[in-house]
C-alpha cells in the first residue's frame, strides 16, 4: 500500500516536472509567434491613428483605450477560443481561413495603393442628405469603425498565432494564445497612443520656458508628424500586401516551395533575403489584390442587375 502511494507521488512529481518544462517554453513561443504576425501588427498600428484625427485632443487617449479594450476582449473571449476550437475539431480549415484573410489583406492593400495614385475622384455631395451628428456620435462612429477593422486584423493575428502553436500541448496553446493577445494589444495601442500624442509633446517643448534647443526640437516634432503619419500609412499598406501574399503563398505547395527556395538561395545575406522575399510578396499581393477587386466589382454588378 505504502509503495503504491509513493509510486503515485513519483508519477505526480514527474508529471509536474514535465509540465513545468513545457511551461518554461511559453515565453520563447510568445516571442516567436509575435514575430510571425509582425506585418499585421505594423498594419494595425498604421491604420488606427486615422480614427482619432480631427477629434478633441483631450479625448484621443480615451478613444484609443476604448478601441484597445474592445480589441483585447475580442481576442481573449472570441477569437482565441474560436481558433482553439477550430484547430481541435476542424484543423483542416485553418489554412483556407488564413488564405481568405490573406486575400482580404491584399484587397485592402490594393485599394489603398489605388487611392494613393488615383488622380481623379468622383465626388457626389448631396447637401440635402448631409447628416449633422454630435461630437459624441462622431466619436462612437470612429470607435465602431476602428473596432470593425481591428477585428479582421486580430482574427488574422490569432489564426496565425494558433498555426504556430498547434503542435504544442493544449495548456501551452492556451497560455501562448492569451499571452500573444495581451502582448500584441498593449504593444499596438501603446505605440498608437504615443504616436497621436507626439504633436502635443512637441507643442509642449516648443514653449518659451524651454531652452532654444528644446524649443527647436519641439517645433521639429510638430512639423514632422504629418510626414511621419504619411510614411506610417505607406509602411502599413506595404506590410498588408506582403503579409497577405505570404499567407496565401504558404497555403499553396508550389508557391510555398518557391518562397523556401528563395530564402535558401539568399540565406548567406539574411537582410537581403528578407527584403527580396518581402518585396516579391508585396508585388504579388498587389496583383492578387487587383484580381480580388475586379471579382468584387463583378459580383456587385451582378447583384445590382438582379436587384
Amino acid at each position: 500500500m505504502a509503495s503504491g502511494f509513493f509510486a503515485l507521488l513519483d508519477d505526480i512529481a514527474a508529471l509536474a516536472k514535465a509540465s513545468a518544462a513545457n511551461l518554461s517554453d511559453v515565453p520563447a513561443h510568445v516571442v516567436k509567434t509575435s514575430g510571425k504576425v509582425s506585418g499585421i501588427v505594423i498594419d494595425d498600428t498604421a491604420v488606427t491613428p486615422k480614427y482619432v484625427v480631427g477629434l478633441d485632443p483631450k479625448r484621443e487617449l480615451i478613444i484609443i483605450y476604448k478601441i484597445a479594450r474592445k480589441s483585447l476582449i475580442n481576442k481573449l473571449l472570441i477569437l482565441s477560443p474560436a481558433a482553439l476550437l477550430l484547430g481541435y475539431f476542424a484543423p483542416w480549415a485553418i489554412t483556407p481561413i488564413l488564405m481568405l484573410g490573406g486575400a482580404y489583406l491584399c484587397f485592402e492593400g490594393y485599394e489603398k495603393v489605388h487611392s494613393m495614385f488615383s488622380k481623379h475622384h468622383e465626388v457626389d455631395i448631396k447637401t440635402d442628405s448631409i447628416e449633422i451628428i454630435t461630437p459624441e456620435e462622431l466619436e462612437q462612429e470612429r470607435v465602431t469603425g476602428a473596432v470593425r477593422t481591428d477585428i479582421i486584423l486580430s482574427a488574422e493575428i490569432m489564426a496565425i498565432a494558433y498555426s504556430q502553436v498547434r503542435d504544442q500541448p493544449i495548456l501551452n496553446q492556451i497560455l501562448i494564445m492569451l499571452a500573444v493577445a495581451v502582448f500584441i494589444t498593449i504593444a499596438v495601442y501603446g505605440f498608437v497612443g504615443f504616436i497621436v500624442k507626439l504633436d502635443d509633446i512637441g507643442f509642449h517643448f516648443a514653449k518659451d520656458k524651454y531652452p532654444p534647443f528644446v524649443k527647436k526640437l519641439g517645433r521639429g516634432m510638430v512639423n514632422f508628424m504629418p510626414h511621419f503619419l504619411s510614411i506610417l500609412s505607406v509602411v502599413g499598406t506595404a506590410a498588408m500586401l506582403w503579409v497577405g501574399a505570404e499567407i496565401i503563398a504558404h497555403g499553396i505547395p508550389f508557391t510555398s516551395h518557391l518562397l523556401h527556395d528563395l530564402e535558401h538561395a539568399l540565406a548567406h545575406v539574411s537582410a537581403l533575403g528578407w527584403l527580396v522575399k518581402a518585396l516579391a510578396c508585396a508585388i504579388g499581393g498587389l496583383g492578387l489584390g487587383f484580381v480580388v477587386e475586379k471579382m468584387v466589382m463583378l459580383v456587385k454588378k451582378v447583384l445590382r442587375k438582379k436587384g
